[in-house]
């Protein structure tokens, strides 16, 4: 695989004092911590090479804004209170695997991000990607169509595209796990 002009976060281990800050502020975990310790790898730098040229200036890691993306539609999140999330909150730096003293980066990189899942069929690639993934981990069960409830989407202000939707599905998916975990019921 040619290298891409994109940054890499794959197989990063989570700095040691990250780890200790984050456990020792929440000792029985947040949502993102849990998302890092039981979904790492739910995406991989392959999954996007093919959105980047291979030259040019690096730019973020799209492993990253992807976590970020899920985390943002997971707890409702603007783009601005997602990046200042990246940016102060342990849980965060330690789902993405950074230093304490990581700025992060400007909430801009967010629709960007979004523009380049919009383009052409990635939205449901990531979808369904996530969604194996997902199934491999023992999280969901695959039952046919990736559906969602559309009395959500009935409901919503404005209609959601397929990237919010993709983006908000992989959400619900994480969360419905979470909390049958939580509750002691079967995962799958």
């Amino acid at each position: 695989m040619a290298a891409v002009a994109m940054g890499s976060v794959s197989g990063r281990v989570i700095p040691p004092l990250t780890v200790r800050m984050a456990r020792a502020s929440n000792p029985r975990g947040t949502a993102a911590m849990r998302v890092r310790d039981r979904l790492d790898g739910l995406f991989t730098d392959a999954d996007f090479a093919d959105w980047y040229p291979a030259d040019g200036r690096r730019g973020m890691s799209p492993v990253r804004l992807a976590l970020v993306s899920v985390l943002q539609y997971a707890e409702n999140l603007t783009d601005r209170q997602a990046a200042d999330a990246v940016r102060c909150r342990l849980d965060w730096k330690y789902c993405l695997g950074l230093e304490l003293d990581d700025p992060g980066f400007d909430f801009t990189g967010l629709s960007e991000f979004r523009g380049r899942v919009a383009e052409g069929d990635r939205a449901e690639r990531l979808l369904a990607l996530v969604v194996d993934r997902l199934a491999a981990a023992g999280l969901v069960k695959r039952r046919g169509r990736i559906r969602t409830d559309s009395t959500h989407v009935l409901a919503a202000v404005r209609r959601p595209n397929r990237v919010n939707w993709s983006l908000r599905r992989c959400a619900v998916l994480w969360r419905t796990s979470r909390c049958r975990a939580r509750n002691g019921w079967p995962l799958s």
